[in-house]
């Protein structure tokens, strides 16, 4: 029935749409999507890249999700950390997760975010 994840939504402040840029294109490397015309007036913004994409969208009155989080694959976890670190974005290193590294980190309105890499060999 089901095929697979189209995307997930992440709360942003109004106003929030550059912050959001700065985070999920300039030190996720995501690429930013053009919104269909007549969703633009809702603000926000979204970025896909690899498997995911994620959808910023404007809640009048936000609150970061500090629990609820997407949880993503990546390749190279380390150089994640690494250029997370760069950018002066918080790396939270979390071994309870079976058959995986993974790291915890927060986008530029405080949202949750978890990156995961498949432990092989």
């Amino acid at each position: 029935m089901f095929e697979r994840l189209h995307h997930v939504l992440l709360a942003i402040p109004p106003g929030g749409e550059d912050d959001a840029r700065a985070f999920y294109r300039d030190v996720l490397g995501m690429t930013e999507l053009e919104k269909p015309e007549e969703l633009r007036t809702r603000g926000g913004c979204w970025f896909r890249s690899g498997g995911w994409e994620v959808h910023l969208g404007v809640e009048k009155e936000f609150v970061p999700a500090r629990k609820a989080h997407p949880g993503v694959l990546v390749k190279d976890l380390d150089g994640l950390a690494a250029r997370l670190g760069t950018h002066g974005r918080p790396v939270d290193w979390d071994g309870g997760f079976p058959g995986h590294r993974r790291l915890y980190s927060f986008d530029g309105h405080g949202n949750r975010l978890e990156f995961l890499e498949p432990i092989t060999g």
